[in-house]
């Protein structure tokens, strides 16, 4: 892992612009900060999203608001409420994200997971 260093900062999440990235159904809004080795963001699902793709990247996700499903590869689905979290590192699994009613995550990743 790379040293890095942020200095202190307060984020103001409603100016960061969004983003929009596709799923196989739906468009996720992100509100992204990058530094050096480290992603923070803001994701909002919409109603009825789910990912485009299998994940194997490392992340650790909190839901801020709804609830999601965290589906892996292997077949095993986790529900995530209001106040869960989950954790992995890079390549540990194929995941990817859906939900019915939406949701809203803060995501962190970076080279600390690798």
């Amino acid at each position: 892992m790379k040293n890095t260093t942020i200095e202190y900062q307060l984020i103001d999440w409603e100016k960061i612009p969004k983003t929009e990235h596709k799923g196989e159904t739906g468009v996720a809004h992100w509100r992204t900060m990058q530094f050096r080795g480290l992603r923070v963001r803001i994701v909002e699902y919409p109603k009825g999203y789910l990912a485009d793709h299998w994940c194997q990247k490392g992340h650790i996700v909190h839901c801020l608001e709804g609830e999601f499903v965290n589906e892996l590869q292997s077949g095993e689905n986790q529900i995530l409420t209001r106040g869960m979290t989950y954790i992995v590192s890079d390549d540990m699994s194929s995941h990817r994200s859906s939900t019915e009613q939406g949701a809203k995550l803060l995501i962190i990743d970076g080279d600390f997971l690798e």
